[in-house]
């Protein structure tokens, strides 16, 4: 019998349960003992609900308050010595690598201030990590000083009559995935694999005595360009990790093709692989040879996106693995994770559309039934059904748009050009905005208050009258420009009160999506998104931004930015359609965003702001055409969106949490840029950008933080920039959107960071 097995469940809760009382931690509203019951009581609920569906292999410890790889940080001891220095429990240790903290002194507790660690994407999903920081002084050790979690979530499951298979990530990875502390930074991170592995081996020795038979290492890292040493570095890993006294490993990869890395895994001393054949299916022929004796876990049900699984061509590929290993089990391609809880509480969905997704919860039953179909038991009921949902998607009208498809035949270079090259635009829009040296702004959003969520909930529900909503805005809009011109700020936003989601505000205005209405999916900590799903053909019916924007700059004298998200993002930021390419949906978006572009530039808003921080993450793991065609597809959707504007209109983009090329940002060709950067502590990432040719800011503050910089902080890193870039092209700006955030922290901060424009300006003077 072909047996069934699952990567990794969500560990949100099917309504948000841990965002809700971790935030209450975090607020003073609720103790750590609720904290954990809450945390015991979620995954208790996803071990039953996977047992009870059939699954044989059911993950354990891929639960996580905040980030899977920030607790392995946690454990292993590789806790930089500014969070040492505190006396904090292990929670709020993990808490503030993960978002920094900062308290003043009580009668019972010490001040602290300590910002966060670094954190980026997760290869390319919209997940993102928080990266392991080392040093010289790392000492790697078990800290058990809140236990050992892999061992103590696997006896909790065990308790419960469920034997799982524990998740952690592979070392080769977790150092790989890693950086060098800023006083450190002559330090190779894969240079401490030799002191890693013995605590490597003593977390699997500690599992095996628990009873643990099998543990999933993580590698993911093998699906990108390798140098050899960090290919080597596999064998020395797992000839260390190798022995009776451990459980059997299976390695597991995902997000890619493993074939270039193959040398680096043949002859490996584990009892199996697990490769995701939904990214690449072609892999199979080639790692076959490397999985032959050993088990061979095939990734057929997608874990990143959210359509049902063709459930006949999956079992097509499961026997075709067979045919080559007698030693195979089906499922999930990684870990569903990145996919929404369950289906079933769409109850708003149209029908019609319904039928063609599968969320993480049915994704359990088609692991289920793929591995009952090729051991030859009969599903044909399930297959029958499965295969109608196939055939109705492809056959539906609601996919397809003729005049969308014309459109975006017309697409030329002169579509994507601007009218003139940009020392000729700069010098138009000097004249235009008289800007002081330093521009101060920020990204776009202002705190996203109790109140806005209560009055944005009454309208939808019909509760609140739409010349009663449109009021209420109106007030908040006032209200954060008033604070903008009070402050100092040069170039202001309207704050975005209006706005659910950056992504989800647009799609629900263009035609092509659809919408859940509890679809939330983890992108880092407590912060959840709800990406919306593209099912066809975009377009635009009508202004999306215009009104508010508009409003807005009849308000102030100070140039204000129109604020929209980009092509790439919106297709990243959404479960993207998997029956065309991503080129033709990104295309599509700029050909939408353009008419908006437009109308904002002819409605008076000459100062507009297209975000793209997801473009970095949209790109392909690996170097070779299909990389470099889609930085051109990618950098053209963005110049299709902004290219038909006057030399005196002009262009911001912002990026986030990503690893940067100056030249990926050079060919979308915007004027001003501003990106993330307050955790950047490697020095060599300022010089990267200063042959930059247009105007940039580098983000001064974290804005996922709670933590406010005083003003002598951002003078400091002010001036530390402006030694590398020159002062005439630098803009000051915090690292991303202030929704998150609470008005008494952006307030200060937002006073200090303009009072440290101010005083270089002064120093210009």
């Amino acid at each position: 019998m072909v047996k069934s097995a699952v990567l990794g469940f969500p560990r949100i809760g099917g309504q948000r349960e841990l965002k809700k009382v971790t935030e209450a931690y975090w607020g003073g509203k609720a103790s750590v003992d609720e904290l954990l019951a809450k945390g015991k009581e979620i995954r208790e609920h996803n071990w039953k609900l996977q047992q009870a569906a059939g699954v044989d292999i059911i993950p354990s410890n891929d639960f996580s308050y905040y980030d899977q790889v920030l607790d392995l940080s946690l454990l292993f001891n590789a806790i930089p010595e500014r969070y040492t220095k505190y006396n904090l429990a292990p929670i709020d240790v993990l808490f503030a690598m993960g978002r920094g903290l900062q308290r003043k002194a009580t009668d019972t507790t010490e001040a602290v201030d300590v910002t966060a660690l670094e954190m980026v994407k997760w290869f390319d999903s919209n997940y993102h990590y928080v990266r392991p920081t080392f040093s010289h002084s790392t000492e790697f050790k078990l800290n058990t000083a809140a236990g050992v979690k892999p061992v103590d979530e696997f006896n909790e499951a065990k308790a419960l009559g469920i034997h799982t298979r524990p998740v952690i990530v592979g070392p080769v990875s977790y150092l790989y995935l890693g950086k060098a502390d800023k006083d450190s930074l002559d330090l190779d991170p894969l240079s401490l694999l030799d002191k890693l592995l013995p605590v490597y081996k003593q977390l699997l020795q500690q599992l095996k005595q628990a009873g643990a038979t099998e543990v999933q290492l993580d590698e993911p890292v093998l699906v990108l360009d390798l140098d050899e040493k960090t290919q080597a570095a596999f064998k020395k890993a797992y000839d260390a990790l190798q022995g009776d006294d451990v459980p059997q490993i299976t390695l597991a990869t995902y997000f890619g093709t493993v074939v270039p890395n193959l040398a680096a895994i043949k002859d490996l001393p584990v009892a199996g692989f697990h490769f995701d054949f939904v990214r690449n299916p072609e892999q199979l022929d080639q790692v076959a040879d490397v999985a032959k004796g050993k088990t061979l876990s095939v990734g057929v049900v997608d874990g990143r996106n959210i359509w049902k699984t063709d459930l006949a061509k999956a079992s097509e590929l499961v026997k075709k693995a067979q045919a080559v290993n007698d030693n195979v089990v089906v499922a999930t391609s990684s870990s569903l994770l990145h996919t929404p809880v369950d289906l079933a509480s769409e109850t708003k969905l149209d029908a019609e559309i319904k039928d063609w997704f599968s969320f993480a919860t049915q994704k359990l039953d088609e692991v289920v039934v793929i591995a009952k179909n090729v051991s030859g038991e009969d599903v044909s009921q399930q297959l029958a059904a499965n295969a109608a949902s196939i055939k109705s998607r492809q056959s539906s009208s609601i996919t397809t748009d003729p005049k969308v498809q014309e459109r975006l035949a017309s697409i030329n270079e002169s579509l994507s050009t601007r009218k003139a090259p940009f020392p000729e635009r700069d010098a138009a829009q000097k004249a235009k905005y008289n800007l002081p040296l330093l521009p101060t702004t920020t990204i776009g959003s202002f705190p996203q208050t109790k109140d806005i969520r209560i009055n944005r909930q009454k309208f939808a529900k019909g509760t609140l009258s739409a010349e009663d909503y449109d009021a209420f805005i109106k007030k908040e809009i006032d209200q954060v420009v008033k604070f903008q011109e009070e402050v100092g700020l040069d170039v202001l936003v309207h704050g975005e009160p209006e706005r659910n989601d950056m992504v989800q505000y647009f799609g629900e205005q263009l035609t092509g999506y659809a919408f859940t209405t509890n679809g939330w999916v983890q992108s880092y900590g407590s912060r959840y998104v709800r990406p919306p799903i593209i099912v066809g053909d975009i377009s635009r019916p009508k202004a999306m931004t215009v009104k508010e924007s508009v409003y807005a700059q009849s308000i102030t004298s100070k140039p204000m930015k129109g604020m929209l998200t980009g092509p790439v993002t919106c297709l990243r930021w959404s479960f993207p359609r998997d029956d065309v390419s991503g080129k033709v949906q990104a295309l599509q978006l700029g050909l939408a965003l353009r008419d908006e572009v437009q109308d904002l530039e002819a409605a008076g808003i000459t100062v507009i702001q297209v975000d793209e921080p997801a473009i970095r993450e949209g790109l392909p793991l690996r170097a070779g055409k299909e990389r470099s065609d889609y930085l051109n597809w990618a950098a053209q959707s963005f110049r299709v969106a902004t290219s038909g504007v006057e030399n005196s209109t002009q262009i911001h983009s912002h990026f986030c949490y990503s690893d940067l090329d100056p030249n990926h940002i050079k060919a979308l060709d915007a004027d001003v840029v501003s990106i993330e950067f307050s955790k950047k502590d490697d020095p060599n990432y300022i010089q990267e950008f200063s042959n930059y040719p247009n105007h940039i800011g580098l983000g001064l503050f974290d804005i996922h933080s709670p933590r406010i910089p005083s003003e002598e902080e951002f003078i400091k890193r002010i001036g530390e920039i402006l030694q590398v870039y020159p002062v005439q092209k630098f803009w000051v700006n915090p690292d991303c959107g202030l929704k998150t955030r609470g008005w008494p922290e952006v307030k200060e901060s937002l006073t200090n960071m303009v009072n440290a424009a101010k005083h270089f300006r002064a120093k210009q003077a």
